[in-house]
């Protein structure tokens, strides 16, 4: 039986469009690391694509790679231990972190990284409670990505290149980091991990956080 805040997150993006079951060696791997109601959703939902593969919910195995290389020579690292939960059809990472909850999220088509200091300094004392929220928080609109003209792209680009297989992601040809426009002529249906990893190798993400005292962040 679905909680509430997971009937708020259906109502708002629909039921799955694309279902994966999760093996017994996943729940394996992540009980005791990621929350119990994490795991839960996994079970009962499965890894799943929703809203047409706007936004994706995943196996964090598959993204270990990329948070290492997204966030490699951040202080992010001091922080926390994180793992990609979820991802959008435009390859934003939504992270967990293991003390601090879905405090950071890598917009790799923007070459940004993005956190706020109240999340980082919190300790979860409920990481349930943090995890039903992470979901009931999302939008459609949030997860989308808008044009030069601040025009959403997902519903655009889903009818001109197709729906996304779940190792793929809609990816700007040539890249933002480049030079290159975010418009719809310019996406392109690529390999995930391929394409994530090409764009960290171009330049280091930038961090906007100008809310944060990093050192006081860092101090004991």
């Amino acid at each position: 039986m679905r909680d509430e805040d997971f009937e708020v997150f259906i109502e708002e993006f629909g039921e799955a469009t694309q279902r994966t079951e999760v093996p017994k060696a996943s729940f394996d791997r992540w009980r005791g690391k990621l929350p119990d109601q994490l795991l839960a959703y996994w079970n009962d939902e499965g890894w799943c694509s929703y809203a047409n593969g706007l936004f994706w919910t995943v196996n964090p195995d598959d993204y270990e790679d990329l948070v290492d290389e997204w966030l490699h020579d951040t202080f992010l690292e001091q922080i926390d231990e994180f793992q990609v939960i979820a991802r959008s059809a435009f390859g934003e990472l939504f992270l967990w972190g293991k003390k601090t909850g879905g405090s950071v999220t890598i917009l790799c088509a923007t070459h940004s990284i993005i956190c706020l200091s109240a999340n980082l300094k919190r300790r979860m004392d409920d990481p349930d409670f943090y995890l039903r929220t992470f979901f009931s928080n999302k939008s459609i609109d949030r997860c989308d990505l808008d044009d030069e003209s601040g025009i959403p792209l997902f519903e655009r680009a889903l009818a001109m290149l197709g729906p996304l297989e779940p190792d793929e992601v809609y990816g700007f040809e040539p890249a933002v980091i480049l030079g290159g426009k975010m418009r719809l002529e310019n996406l392109a249906k690529l390999k995930l991990d391929v394409h994530l990893t090409i764009l960290r190798q171009l330049a280091a993400p930038t961090m906007p956080f100008s809310d944060i005292d990093i050192d006081k962040l860092l101090s004991p």
